[in-house]
């Protein structure tokens, strides 16, 4: 029974994260959430969700889509709603660990893990292989 109740603790911890972030650059909010035993989180908005007459004249108005992707049958996704983050997986002390983070601006996914450095300020450090080759971005808690 007592290790029951440690898990239960442990995942109650790792909820730290659920929530929605605004990104380093202020482009988008992020909301963070469980999935399953894991966390994911997924773009709830951003600061353009439509495309401009001077981005793309055909689709001006319409919501912006997930263009990069090296898939061409995902191309069509809506940014708004897309998942970005998934495969989180808490161990303590503030810290998440072999997920993964997707990058709609270039159509890439990289390894991550992120940490709350307070209440409401999260480090996203997104990396090829090992952390070493990577960068960190700092996200601000909205609610």
């Amino acid at each position: 029974m007592a290790s029951g109740a440690s898990a239960a603790g442990r995942a109650y911890e790792g909820d730290a994260i659920a929530g929605i972030w605004l990104t380093e650059g202020k482009e988008a909010q992020i909301e963070i959430y469980r999935c399953g035993f894991k966390y994911c989180g997924r773009i709830v908005s951003t600061s353009d969700p439509v495309y401009t007459p001077e981005e793309d004249m055909k689709r001006a108005g319409k919501p912006k889509t997930d263009d990069c992707n090296p898939d061409p049958a995902l191309r069509g996704r809506p940014i708004i709603g897309l998942q970005l983050l998934w495969n989180l997986r808490y161990i303590g002390g503030n810290k998440w660990v072999d997920g993964r983070v997707y990058d709609p601006d270039n159509g890439n996914d990289y390894a991550c893990r992120l940490s709350l450095a307070s209440n409401d300020r999260l480090e996203m450090r997104g990396y090829f292989f090992v952390p070493l080759f990577g960068r960190t971005t700092e996200w601000t808690r909205v609610k």
